[in-house]
């Protein structure tokens, strides 16, 4: 059974950092790209950011010089370290693979 399990948000202040991660199983995570979405409250999903399986990286225009993504094959695990959090980057965030998406984790940027 595939399963994608994000932890790791909560409430930051503005110019504050998270670290997500996202543990995955059921499949061969070494081979696939993964891939970070989030959904802002009444607005659609958006693309964050992807990891190849060979480790090229690629950001939304949003993100991009602020958050990293990354990922360690022998936990099966992709995280993405996100910092100078602005309001703009509340939601929820999935991490995706194979087509599949976790249940995400919510993070909040607030005074």
């Amino acid at each position: 059974e595939v399963q994608l399990v994000e932890s790791g948000g909560g409430l930051v202040q503005p110019g504050g950092s998270l670290r997500l991660s996202c543990a995955a199983s059921g499949f061969s995570f070494s081979r696939s790209a993964m891939r970070w979405f989030r959904q802002a409250p009444r607005k659609g999903r958006e693309w964050v950011s992807e990891i190849s399986s060979d480790g090229r990286t690629f950001y939304a225009d949003s993100v991009k010089g602020r958050f990293t993504i990354s990922r360690d094959n022998a936990k099966d695990t992709v995280y993405l370290q996100m910092n100078h959090l602005t309001p703009e980057d509340t939601g929820v965030y999935f991490c995706a693979g194979i087509g599949r998406l976790g249940q995400g984790t919510q993070v909040t940027v607030s005074s």
